[in-house]
């Protein structure tokens, strides 16, 4: 078996992407890898648009088009990225719940009071069950790479899915922050019944003692129960989007809000990203898109700067991108985000080395 090294050695970064590799066309696999990717095809909680549960098989298929050279961070495929097969089990499962899902969202927008039934119980049960196992299973799975001094990724799904890994982070930093890139603030309690909603996935992460701050960003869509948990809890920091730009029109720079939104942020950062925090121009076909959003650039200003005022990112993910019909555009974008994150977190660790 070769070592890291010699697979560095004999690869060409300047060569077309080899889809018999693992992503980005890389040679490595988990064990010689620095950066652990664990794909989650899970969609059971989405309650607009399906399809999230595509996007770690898309992502993966759109990576081989990228190129390995990122100023920011010039030799970061050296470092090893590895993605994890994707789960038949899991992807399975999550065909058979959506199912049962769709037919209870349904029956809620036809009578609300049908929750109650002891049918759509048994569904909600059903569900919360499996979507509790899929959690724990996330936090298994980060742990054991978390254990061999791992930097771990998750690729959604939707957005509940990285809620394991934030708990594995837990387990390994007595404090943290997490950054929360949304349209959505994502804080409501089991929505539409569901324990682990991809709408509940901030309410849950709260739950967890080491993390000490929520800092969301690009917020635009919320409800009034948010918005007093929002102003209640002292952890909570908002900066919404409209807030945002009014602000720019007036002359504030993004560099500014920048270093305002790090100040807030505790030494150690996990940065939860859901794609529809972005302008829909590059997530068009994510699950609930909603005018406005932040610009690709902006956010990699963002991400970079926290690194630049010497924070620790400690893991992030990517969530509910959804792959289009007609071209694969939104995977396209994800995975130039995946590996521009990857480098950015890198950086980051280089400095507790």
């Amino acid at each position: 078996m070769e070592s890291k090294n010699e697979k560095i050695f004999k690869f060409n970064p300047n060569d077309i992407g080899n889809v018999n590799n693992n992503i980005f066309g890389l040679p490595f696999v988990s064990s010689d890898a620095d950066i652990i990717i664990i794909p989650v095809p899970w969609d059971v909680t989405t309650s607009y648009k399906q399809g999230t549960s595509k996007a770690p098989k898309e992502i993966f298929n759109a990576s081989f088009q990228i190129d390995l050279y990122d100023p920011f961070c010039k030799d970061l495929w050296k470092s090893g990225i590895s993605m994890e097969k994707i789960s038949e089990y899991w992807k399975q499962k999550n065909k058979k719940l959506r199912k049962l899902s769709e037919k209870h969202i349904k029956s809620l927008s036809e009578d609300a009071f049908n929750v109650n039934s002891i049918a759509s119980q048994n569904t909600l049960n059903s569900i919360n069950s499996e979507s509790l196992l899929l959690n724990n299973w996330v936090k298994d799975q980060s742990l054991h790479f978390l254990d061999k001094n791992k930097l771990v990724v998750i690729i959604g799904g939707e957005h509940s899915v990285p809620l394991g890994l934030m708990q594995a982070l837990a387990e390994k930093h007595h404090d943290f922050g997490v950054l929360q890139i949304d349209a959505h603030a994502d804080l409501r309690n089991a929505y539409e019944g569901f324990q682990f909603s991809h709408a509940s996935i901030m309410f849950n992460a709260l739950k967890i003692p080491q993390m000490s701050k929520l800092i969301q960003v690009g917020i635009r869509d919320y409800c009034e129960e948010e918005v007093n948990i929002i102003e209640t809890d002292k952890r909570i920091v908002t900066f919404y989007d409209r807030i945002i730009n009014q602000e720019i029109y007036n002359g504030k720079s993004w560099n500014t809000f920048s270093e305002e939104i790090i100040s807030q942020l505790p030494q150690k950062v996990y940065i939860s990203f859901d794609i529809d925090g972005l302008n829909p121009v590059y997530c068009p076909n994510t699950g609930t898109q909603v005018p406005g959003g932040l610009e690709y650039n902006q956010v990699l200003h963002l991400f970079e700067k926290i690194v630049e005022q010497g924070k620790n990112i400690i893991g992030f993910d990517i969530s509910e991108v959804a792959p289009g019909k007609e071209n694969d555009w939104d995977c396209n974008v994800a995975a130039r985000l995946l590996y521009k994150m990857i480098g950015i977190m890198l950086e980051s660790n280089k400095k507790f080395q």
